[in-house]
């Protein structure tokens, strides 16, 4: 029997972080030691009484049962307590707030509410890849958006065509950003939504890494700009705000019909996310501050280790504010996937080539905090005897 894929399969290469799952695997049964600087993976623990609440929830035998499909009212109704103290924002549990499998759950599923085929979304380059992917898979077409260092990785809405804007139905944008490691402030998101309003677009906000920045810096909702419930939604993550990547929980919040779109989408697509993992992050958002101080300390060392080492090598990066990604330039005469092949295979070091995130990631490599500091140290060290 000849299996045919389909033709939405064509258009998607495979996912980035699954091939250099596959490289990494290659290399460890040639026995070398990787340092593995590839994957926004945090590894540190999660927080104990976020355990211990899952180990009693787990045992409750109500819990074994189908999850409501838009999340516990006791999970929303902590988000938006969490997000009224965090940034002041007031939601209604029940109308503006959706729990998800993971926040890269519901930025896969937003285009599958409002993007006919056809219709425009914009998508920045170098950006997370799911955003390009769900734009496909809905049969939409990525216009997309350039993040470049003269404009401090931030998009030119203005230079957008209006034949383009008129057509587009969903802007992504992601601050934090990963993978620039980028900041925007207010005046930004002010842009973004005197913008949406003009041509009637939906901003789907990333905010996943709201939690992670540094110096006393906090990122602003982009919600908390006048006008912006009026036309957009945010996704956030316990994932890097609390260390459960695994454990697969973050919401959605905003405007109400936005969320609801994206709720009918879910229930005819999954039942639901475990009560249990809803009542451990209920415990989260009501009993642990945020950012984690303790969290917040150990990235700023790390950020701080690996910024001075690789300076001293002649490598050209940022100090960032936020996330926990360094964004590096390449040497000259390099390629993105070249530099990062030279410091695999002759450093054992893993990176992620920049262009793994859009055409306007070339030229750069991410680098993820996500070793301790021992770790990061060798890795300088390795680096020094490169010859790049």
């Amino acid at each position: 029997m000849r299996i045919e894929m389909a033709k939405r399969i064509d258009q998607i290469p495979p996912y980035l972080f699954a091939e250099i799952d596959k490289k990494k695997e290659e290399m460890r049964k040639k026995g070398i030691d990787l340092i593995d600087l590839g994957i926004g993976d945090p590894d540190l623990p999660t927080p104990k009484p976020i355990i211990e609440r899952l180990k009693k929830a787990a045992e409750n035998p109500k819990n074994h049962r189908y999850p409501s499909y838009e999340g516990m009212i006791e999970f929303r109704t902590a988000v938006s307590q969490w997000c009224e103290r965090r940034f002041g924002l007031k939601l209604n549990p029940e109308t503006e707030v959706l729990s998800l499998i993971g926040s890269k759950e519901g930025i896969a599923h937003i285009p599958l509410a409002f993007v006919n085929s056809g219709d425009i979304v914009l998508v920045p380059s170098p950006g997370y890849p799911v955003y390009r992917v769900s734009t496909l898979f809905a049969g939409g077409i990525p216009y997309f958006l350039p993040l470049r260092k003269e404009n401090g990785f931030l998009p030119n809405l203005s230079d957008i065509p209006k034949t383009i804007a008129q057509r587009a139905k969903l802007l992504f944008i992601n601050y934090p950003n990963n993978p620039t490691s980028a900041i925007a402030e207010r005046s930004f998101f002010e842009q973004v939504v005197a913008f949406a309003k003009r041509y009637q677009i939906i901003v789907c906000h990333d905010a996943a890494y709201s939690e992670v920045a540094f110096d006393g810096y906090q990122p602003p909702s982009f919600l908390d700009m006048e006008g912006a419930r009026d036309v957009g939604i945010e996704f956030h993550s316990l994932s890097k705000t609390f260390n459960m990547t695994g454990w697969r929980i973050g919401f959605a919040i905003g405007h109400s019909e936005i969320i609801s779109g994206l709720g009918r989408v879910k229930t005819n697509i999954d039942s639901g996310l475990f009560q249990a993992i809803q009542e451990a992050g209920t415990e989260a958002l009501h009993h642990l501050d945020t950012p984690l101080p303790e969290i917040i300390t150990i990235y700023e060392r790390r950020r701080d280790v690996m910024v001075k080492g690789l300076r001293e090598i002649g490598l050209e990066v940022d100090r960032p504010k936020a996330t926990f990604y360094l964004w590096i330039l390449v040497p000259k005469g390099y390629t993105s996937a070249q530099f990062a092949a030279v410091l695999l295979e002759q450093g054992g070091i893993v990176a992620t080539p920049g262009n793994g995130f859009g055409e306007e990631g070339e030229g750069y490599i991410r680098m993820a905090l996500t070793v301790d500091e021992t770790r990061l140290n060798e890795a300088i060290e390795r680096l020094k005897r490169i010859k790049f």
